[in-house]
């Protein structure tokens, strides 16, 4: 099918039902790997097809490819309401306080429905765990007199969190994802530590065979840490806090890669968030590790990121104005164009989209 964007400053635009991926692509194909990639470059604004192996060839020895390695928990828990009411309850970011982001959505076939409450109550878990609605997280953009989706809230589980989870939760899924999937659907190959709500999915792609690879070519992978919240952000809400960790040893890779005349690309905006917060005004990356707020725009630009490996992302999604940071205006609305009239997939499962310079 054939679309135009509307004016880039929006970002709006109709995503078919059709161009939204349903299954893992090892349903679908052979492997994780079998997804379409685009190449997209912002010297000459050109796009081309390729596939996950071709990265060994669309980039080149001195390269850096950082990763996120948060792995995903089964953070979606069957709940229900002071009234009664069945809910899904998502818990999506442990704050600084030990307080949480919560996000409540209604049962809806496979998959949830977003459900705002304007109601400070306290939800049931199961096997005696509850959550408190103590004050509404406000999504920016949204008029005041609109519910508020996200709560911050006190969580309250028998026993550990984690375990808590393993026995009781699910992965979060929406209703594009057609039917449950394991956790383990959820998880990219070098996932080593819990703590996302949900996947770091640009990653999901990778495998051994394609990571070892780029790095017998000479292509250095290095490792971050960001423990994503829940990604339904709608009506163009800017993400929130979340926990974040650059170590030393990959602040050094950035910072050497970058002197050497190589690029620095992130795999996932997770990634580019966690490099860009430990980044100084100079584009020199630090140690780093806390809650992280910062917002990227176009009008704030990046300072250690060269290039980024990531999905297709809805409309109005604010992860659009940080794509439009480093790949510009023209070379995103021609992407996404091309992406819409040629079939690329959305979502978790989907296809991915490579910017570099």
């Amino acid at each position: 099918m054939t679309a135009t964007l509307a004016p880039p400053a929006t970002w709006d635009f109709v995503l078919p039902p059709s161009l939204e991926a349903h299954e893992p692509p090892e349903v679908r194909g052979r492997g994780r790997d079998d997804v379409r990639l685009m190449v997209a470059r912002v010297g000459d604004l050109t796009v081309v097809e390729a596939t996950p192996a071709d990265l060994v060839d669309v980039l080149a020895p001195g390269d850096l490819l950082v990763v996120n390695t948060s792995a995903t928990v089964p953070a979606a828990l069957p709940a229900v309401l002071a009234d009664g009411t069945p809910v899904r309850m998502h818990l999506s970011t442990r704050l600084a306080t030990g307080l949480w982001l919560v996000e409540l959505r209604r049962p809806d076939g496979p998959g949830s429905a977003p459900l705002a409450t304007d109601r400070r109550q306290t939800v049931r878990l199961p096997a005696g765990g509850n959550v408190e609605l103590l004050t509404p997280y406000p999504p920016s953009e949204m008029p005041p007199a609109t519910p508020p989706r996200l709560w911050v809230a006190a969580v309250r589980v028998p026993g550990a969190l984690l375990a808590y989870l393993g026995a009781h939760g699910q992965p979060i899924r929406y209703g594009h994802a057609g039917r449950a999937w394991p956790l383990s659907a959820y998880q990219t190959v070098y996932a080593t530590e819990p703590g996302s709500a949900e996947m770091p999915s640009a990653g999901r792609p990778f495998t051994a065979e394609i990571i070892t690879g780029l790095v017998a070519r000479g292509i250095d992978v290095a490792p971050i840490v960001l423990h994503a919240g829940v990604s339904s952000l709608e009506g163009g809400e800017d993400p929130y806090p979340e926990r974040y960790r650059v170590p030393a040893a990959t602040a050094g890779r950035v910072n050497a890669t970058r002197a050497a005349g190589g690029r620095v690309v992130a795999v996932g905006t997770t990634v580019v968030r966690a490099l860009e917060t430990a980044a100084d005004d100079h584009g020199t990356v630090h140690p780093a590790e806390g809650w992280t707020e910062l917002v990227i725009t176009p009008e704030r630009g990046v300072r250690a990121v060269d290039g980024l490996v990531t999905g297709w992302h809805e409309p109005r999604a604010s992860h659009l104005r940080m794509l439009e940071a480093i790949a510009g205006r023209p070379l995103l609305v021609r992407s996404y164009e091309a992406a819409l009239a040629g079939g690329y997939l959305w979502h978790e499962f989907g296809d991915l989209h490579v910017i570099l310079p």
